[in-house]
């Protein structure tokens, strides 16, 4: 038996746009997958970054030694006011913003960078920016060591 025009136009209209659909969502899932690797990644760079400059500002502040004790010889210990000026004026220096502490006995700096990464792919779906932050210490050290060489 033949079919008629009008029976094969509707056995046709009714696949039509059903292949569209399937590709348009498998489009847009690996849209969201490789938005999830690009700003992902670039915000493990932008970690990576927040702890190099932390580390350095901790190492900036940690030559604000008190001189007092210094010259006299009694201990090295950084100039709690004087090592955090240092570490935030390094932090200005290269356009960051963050924290600096000392430790109660002065030889321990820590520097945390608080930032965010403005996303590329992930603010389609309303993620803007995402929050970073890196952390950096210095400890102070007094005289030299070495390894034994004897063992």
């Amino acid at each position: 038996m033949f079919l008629s025009r009008l029976q094969l136009r509707r056995a046709r209209r009714d696949d039509q746009g059903g292949v569209t659909v399937f590709v348009a969502v498998c489009v847009l899932a690996l849209i969201a997958i490789i938005g999830v690797a690009v700003d992902g990644g670039s915000k493990m760079r932008a970690t990576e970054r927040a702890d190099y400059i932390a580390g350095e500002a901790a190492r900036a502040g940690g030559q604000a030694i008190d001189p007092a004790h210094a010259i006299n010889g009694e201990k090295v210990v950084a100039d709690p006011q004087a090592a955090a000026a240092a570490a935030q004026a390094y932090l200005g220096s290269v356009g960051a913003s963050g924290t600096v502490s000392v430790s109660s006995d002065g030889k321990t700096l820590t520097v945390t960078v608080t930032s965010s990464y403005e996303t590329k792919f992930l603010s389609a779906v309303g993620i803007g920016s995402l929050p970073v932050t890196g952390q950096g210490t210095a400890t102070l050290l007094h005289g030299v060591t070495a390894p034994d060489e004897g063992n």
